[in-house]
């Protein structure tokens, strides 16, 4: 009978993640290929809603993530941080870049579902409100989305790694390779250029909710 990797035994033990985590940062720096693919089911989701959120668009958001995991398993040799996960999440900004740089420095704005394939909310729906709770809460999701992708791509991804996803200031400062003031800095001017465009979007919305429920009412 083959002997499950002790990482696998571990976790089943309930042990914690990081250590989990580790022993499989060991085994991939080796070229396990398994044991990176385990880091990949570990980080998908968090990865890919990272380029969503910075790029607007599934596809792009799919292609940048695979480009980095890709870069990440062939740069493992070049890891000397402490922790995997914001060393995997400065790759996926760095792809989220590149991609913007070919577009142009334009995310695109999908007006359909702009977070069809996450679930990392601001507002998450209360699971007992009704359909028309319910919509409001996607609409209002949508609005922020839009604004997030108006705002410049460091105030954006700093933003997003901090009140989206929760990630330390630390975490942010090594994803950015930059110093935590700087990570600070810029989720300060974020937030506020944030609350800017959010101002005109929500009286937009309002009123377009205005005119649904007139012409309901007719």
């Amino acid at each position: 009978m083959n002997e499950q990797p002790a990482e696998a035994t571990a976790a089943q033990a309930g042990a914690d993640p990081a250590e989990v985590e580790a022993a499989l940062v060991r085994r991939a720096l080796d070229r396990d290929l398994e044991a990176f693919n385990e880091l990949v089911d570990i980080h998908q989701r968090s990865v890919f809603n990272l380029c969503l959120r910075m790029l607007g668009n599934a596809s792009a958001a799919e292609d940048a993530a695979q480009d980095a995991f890709l870069s990440a398993f062939r740069g493992l040799h070049t890891f000397r941080g402490s922790t995997f996960r914001p060393w995997l999440m400065r790759i996926a900004a760095n792809a989220c870049t590149d991609e913007l740089r070919r577009r142009g420095r334009r995310p695109a704005i999908s007006l359909d579902a702009p977070l069809a394939g996450t679930d990392e909310h601001i507002d998450v729906p209360d699971p007992v409100a009704g359909p028309e709770a319910l919509t409001l809460r996607s609409e209002q999701a949508a609005v922020v989305q839009r604004a997030l992708l108006k705002i410049p791509a460091d105030q954006r991804l700093a933003v997003v790694m901090c009140d989206i996803q929760g990630y330390a200031y630390e975490e942010i400062a090594t994803a950015m390779d930059c110093s935590v003031g700087t990570v600070k800095s810029r989720i300060a001017r974020g937030r506020e250029k944030l609350r800017r465009e959010l101002g005109p979007m929500r009286a937009m919305q309002e009123q377009s909710s205005d005119k649904d429920r007139q012409g309901v009412q007719t």
